[in-house]
């Protein structure tokens, strides 16, 4: 993977000038025009913060998230911005820590030509960020913890399904290929709280019990030995690998532990894809945007050519839903009326129903912030491709 272009926190990146846009973005800025947006702001371009892990556990997550959203400006700005004005992705690494993300979130605020913060990264980095800011929008956290989406907290908008969703759709999947005996590891922290009640309510739908329970101290933490230990111990015929950078780890453990149980990872889990080397090879996981080399959907086209302009080849997951992210935050900016600031960024947002990006849909509106549900299970095949 390309690592983007790293500046000192909180400055600016500066957007290439790449090809000319295609599909939604291109339709934003001629919607802009013709809807006669203001000419706020066309000597000089608008911010948009992230903050997010850029040299810790979660580095390939937020490379990743950062290499998408920065492909899709890129070729908004090409192709004339939003009424004119360019938009620069300004970021700023928390290394994964809370304090450090709520801090980049503050410094952000400071600076008025910033308007929204896009993917911040983690379950409490994104509770300490949405609660830092409740002036400015914050658009498609990585995370899909429910406690989260239960908080009065209208400046945040939310892209990809919750963890409800996706344990939901892997126990249900589980079921239909006759699979009753299911196990969960999970972390001993918020993300893993929400994992595991997700995992409980998943069951109780089914009708079953769930065959084994292990944790992990924590979302970093490499201590993953007694859990495997205790999922081989139990034999359960799948576990649910509620864990992200530290799963490849895991499950390496857990094989050595001579458990052959079929492995179902979350969405968070696909990003370890890369590091887990064979140990991939049948892992089925969810998947909370489409296959990032699937043809059949509009916006991974897009999405395709606009990587391959910013010269990234090699297509994920997780840059592909930072490129989504930016989509609805650039519709979101279209529909901002008279003039570009943090309050009509969120009312733009706030405006946007079954909205289609080409392919996926995105519904917000007055009351409601989980705009999207897409969501699907891929398996990586034998010779490590992704099927879906």
């Amino acid at each position: 993977m390309t690592d983007p272009v790293q500046r000192d926190s909180i400055a600016p990146l500066s957007t290439s000038r790449r090809r000319a846009l295609t599909g939604l973005a291109a339709t934003a800025a001629t919607a802009a025009a013709g809807l006669g947006l203001p000419a706020f702001a066309q000597n000089r371009a608008v911010r948009i913060g992230t903050t997010f892990d850029n040299s810790s556990v979660e580095k390939a997550n937020g490379q990743g998230l950062f290499q998408g959203s920065s492909a899709f400006f890129a070729a908004l700005n090409k192709a004339g911005g939003i009424n004119g004005t360019k938009v620069e992705l300004v970021m700023a690494d928390d290394t994964f820590k809370p304090d450090v993300a709520k801090a980049n979130a503050l410094a952000f605020e400071k600076d008025s030509a910033v308007l929204a913060l896009l993917h911040p990264l983690g379950t409490r980095q994104t509770a300490e960020v949405m609660d830092a800011v409740p002036g400015m929008a914050v658009v498609g956290p990585i995370t899909g913890t429910i406690a989260l989406r239960k908080k009065a907290s209208p400046n945040t908008f939310w892209v990809r399904a919750n963890y409800d969703q996706e344990v939901d759709k892997l126990v249900s999947t589980a079921a239909v290929l006759g699979q009753s005996r299911i196990g969960l590891v999970h972390s001993e922290d918020p993300l893993g709280q929400s994992v595991l009640a997700a995992f409980k309510n998943a069951l109780a739908k089914a009708k079953l019990e769930p065959a084994v329970i292990a944790t992990t101290p924590n979302t970093t933490s490499m201590e993953v030995g007694p859990a495997a230990a205790a999922i081989a111990k139990a034999k359960p015929q799948v576990v649910v690998v509620g864990l992200a950078g530290t799963a490849p780890v895991f499950l390496k453990a857990l094989r050595a532990a001579g458990n052959s149980s079929s492995a179902y990872g979350l969405s968070i889990t696909a990003s370890a894809l890369s590091a887990m080397g064979d140990l991939a090879k049948g892992l089925g996981f969810v998947i909370v945007v489409p296959s990032p080399y699937s043809t059949k959907f509009e916006i991974v086209r897009r999405y395709q050519a606009d990587m391959v302009a910013s010269g990234v080849k090699d297509f994920s997951l997780t840059s592909l839903e930072g490129y989504l992210n930016a989509a609805v935050l650039a519709e979101g900016m279209r529909r901002a009326g008279g003039s570009l600031t943090r309050a009509s960024v969120m009312s733009g947002l706030a405006s946007i129903e079954n909205f289609d990006l080409g392919g996926v849909k995105i519904n917000y509106g007055r009351t409601n912030r989980e705009g999207g549900q897409f969501v699907d299970v891929a398996v990586i095949g034998s010779r490590g491709q992704m099927l879906s």
